[in-house]
């Protein structure tokens, strides 16, 4: 099992800057990807970024350029900086843990809302 707890979201005008964090606890060594993901009302929920151990970050088109995932293996946290923050980014974020067994396994944060006001 893993438990992931979101902090970091807000309100904030458009242009500007929030620091999601996501932080790890239970079998966080059976993790194999992190990422967030960001559902606006009336919409499917969507991946915004992720980083798997060992691997090359991935990101969705709409945050090329603007959003930055990292990890931080002593602190088991996952941060998202979301720079040049628009309207359209306004979502609940959730923290996402993937784990690849005989099945693949996927736990979630309880999430955090941003909004982007104009």
């Amino acid at each position: 099992q893993v438990q992931l707890v979101e902090s970091g979201g807000g309100l904030v005008q458009a242009g500007g800057s929030l620091r999601l964090s996501c932080a790890a606890s239970g079998s966080i060594f059976t993790i194999n990807v992190m990422g967030w993901y960001r559902q606006a009302p009336g919409k499917p929920r969507e991946l915004v970024a992720a980083i798997p151990t060992g691997g090359s970050t991935v990101y969705a088109d709409s945050v090329k350029g603007r959003f930055t995932i990292s990890r931080d293996n002593a602190k088991n946290t996952v941060y998202l900086q979301m720079n040049s923050l628009k309207p359209e980014d306004t979502a609940v974020y959730y923290c996402n843990a993937r784990v690849f067994t005989a099945r693949v396994y996927d736990y979630w944060g309880q999430g955090t809302q941003v909004t982007v006001s104009s």
